[in-house]
Order: structure tokens, then C-alpha cells, then sequence
């Protein structure tokens, strides 16, 4: 009972100005966001690689490749001591430490947040200003359930359209129809429920 509240305390969410920013800054910067990690991944596989083959025998967290990509995660959270490289290596460990540091720490990551705030920095500009969406928004929707208001030409032609796309369509554009439809027949549960 208390997830269905939850779904529909999400769903109204959306008219929320600062959620919906964020939402839209994360579909903004999609495309971005999937380059970039792909890049990531290339470089931080590759830090692996080399890890792997310059400490395999000389550290423990190194013996596999599962162990040294954890512990390459550590090292990008700060999270790791520098002595063991120092030990295992005198020059070759401080060196590789720095270099992953500064490649992945540093530059990546600044490379990750500029792009999150670039898309943040369009998405606000283009933002419109109306704070009385869900105001109108519910008023609209009690109108049409206690029947005084039928729906316009342009509404009825949104809904055939919305029909006709049956055979090709973008799932996030149907997502908040088919939150509709969910909320729908969750009251319809809860009310049968209540009535026995």
C-alpha cells in the first residue's frame, strides 16, 4: 500500500521545478554522458592492464584483474596508501600512482562535471517560468472527471496521434501515460479492496 503512494507521490514530482531540472539535465546529457563513459572505460581498462602486468608479483591486490580494478577504484575515491606501490616498486609505483591520478582523478572527472554542468546551464536557460502548471494541471483533470469539461479538437487529435504512433514509439515519451494508466487501475484495486 505504501509503494502506490509512493509511485504517485513520484509522479507528481515532475512538476517539482528543481527535479524536473535535474531530470532534464540527465536527458540532456545522454549522449555525452555514454561517449564519455566510453572513453572511461577505455582509459581505466587500460590502467588495469598496466597494473596488473607491472605489480602482478610483487602485490597482492594486484595477483588478479578483478583485485586490481578494485583497487584502482579505490585509488580514484582516495581511499588508497601509496606505501605498498613505494615498496613494490621505488620509482615505477609513485610514478603510475601519479599518472592515474592525475589522468582519471583530475582530468576525467572534470571532464564529467563540466559536462553535467554545461547541460545544467542550457537546460535552466531554457526553462520556462510557469509555476502555476500544476495548478492547471489538476484542474484540468477534475474537470474532465466530473464531466464539465470535454476534451478539445486538439486534445482528441493528440490522443489519435498518440493511437496511430502504436506501431513505432519512443518509451519515455509514453512513460507518463502509461503512469497514468497505472495510477488508474491502482485506485480501481484500492477501491475494490475498500468495498469488501
Amino acid at each position: 500500500m505504501l509503494s502506490f503512494e509512493t509511485i504517485k507521490f513520484l509522479y507528481l514530482c515532475r512538476f517539482y521545478r528543481r527535479l524536473s531540472l535535474f531530470n532534464q539535465t540527465l536527458q540532456n546529457a545522454g549522449k555525452e554522458s555514454i561517449s564519455f563513459l566510453f572513453m572511461f572505460l577505455i582509459l581505466f581498462f587500460s590502467f588495469v592492464c598496466l597494473f596488473y602486468l607491472l605489480f602482478i608479483s610483487k602485490m597482492w591486490a594486484c595477483s588478479s584483474l578483478l583485485g586490481t580494478a578494485q583497487m584502482l577504484f579505490e585509488m580514484a575515491t582516495t581511499r588508497y596508501n601509496i606505501r605498498s606501490f613505494i615498496d613494490a616498486e621505488p620509482f615505477l609505483g609513485p610514478f603510475c600512482f601519479s599518472f592515474f591520478m592525475i589522468l582519471v582523478v583530475f582530468i576525467c572527472m572534470s571532464m564529467f562535471l563540466s559536462i553535467i554542468a554545461d547541460n545544467f546551464r542550457r537546460v535552466r536557460k531554457n526553462m520556462p517560468k510557469n509555476n502555476d502548471e500544476i495548478f492547471s494541471f489538476m484542474w484540468n483533470k477534475f474537470q474532465r472527471r466530473t464531466g464539465w469539461k470535454k476534451p478539445n479538437e486538439e486534445e482528441i487529435r493528440e490522443e489519435e496521434d498518440a493511437r496511430m504512433r502504436t506501431q513505432y514509439y519512443d518509451p519515455i515519451e509514453r512513460f507518463p501515460e502509461k503512469i497514468d494508466q497505472l495510477l488508474n487501475s491502482l485506485n480501481r484495486v484500492i477501491l475494490f479492496q475498500k468495498k469488501r
